[in-house]
């Protein structure tokens, strides 16, 4: 069977935690691993996800072996997700728009 495998780079604004930790990571750039097998006996080239793992670099000069979490592609697009909306301003129920807030016009 045909595998691939591909990275790419996801950044979290603010801490977040992966299934299967109890660990907080902080925030920052980290990559991505993604396999795939190629599914036969369709009429075109079509993969199907087999693992994703976030690679865990240790920093500094005594930092220790590098982790692969397994994790899914779903998984850490909703985690994308939900750390952006940590960004997001928080809009207050029954609060009029800031031009509505003025009070009336005096244009004539």
């Amino acid at each position: 069977m045909f595998t691939r495998t591909s990275t790419s780079v996801v950044e979290f604004r603010h801490a977040f935690v992966v299934p299967g930790s109890d660990k907080e990571f902080p925030p920052g750039r980290y990559e991505v691993l993604v396999e795939e097998e190629l599914l036969e006996g369709l009429s075109f080239a079509a993969y199907r996800e087999t693992g994703a793992y976030l690679m865990i670099y240790g920093k500094g000069h005594n930092s220790g072996p590098t982790e692969m979490r397994p994790t899914s592609s779903a998984y850490l697009s909703l985690a994308l997700k939900r750390d952006a909306l940590l960004d997001a301003p928080v809009e207050r129920a029954g609060s009029a728009p800031p031009s509505e807030m003025a009070g009336p016009s005096n244009e004539g």
